[in-house]
């Protein structure tokens, strides 16, 4: 695997445990509701502030699947599959919520997949 590979796909890792802190931990803050255009109130609600901390644990479980894909099992096969699935993901964030989505969060795993093709 082509070290610039692994410094991008390292780069997607961290934005997953950016993602994971302020969907799990800083759920209500204004950095959070400025980042998914809700107000810190409707973040406080009950239903909304368990659903936020759920998906931030699903995204932190990716940023430990990319880092064990590419530092303890070295496997491009597995990094490709995980970007591959983040860009799906994306796809349909950006059809269904957001076309920004595509970018902001399938940007990095795009240019991760690109530099696999070496």
């Amino acid at each position: 695997m082509l070290t610039l590979t692994k410094i991008l796909a390292t780069l997607v890792a961290l934005e997953f445990i950016f993602i994971f802190y302020l969907e799990t931990i800083a759920t209500d803050s204004e950095r959070t509701a400025k980042v998914f255009g809700m107000t810190q109130e409707y973040l406080r609600g009950k239903n909304v502030n368990v659903l936020f901390k759920n998906q931030g644990v699903y995204n932190g479980l990716i940023a430990v699947l990319i880092l064990l894909a590419v530092f303890a099992f070295s496997s491009k096969a597995a990094v490709v599959c995980l970007m591959l699935y983040i860009v799906a993901v994306a796809l349909y964030g950006s059809f269904t919520s957001n076309p920004k989505i595509i970018l902001m969060q399938g940007g990095l795993a795009i240019l991760t997949l690109i530099s696999c093709i070496f």
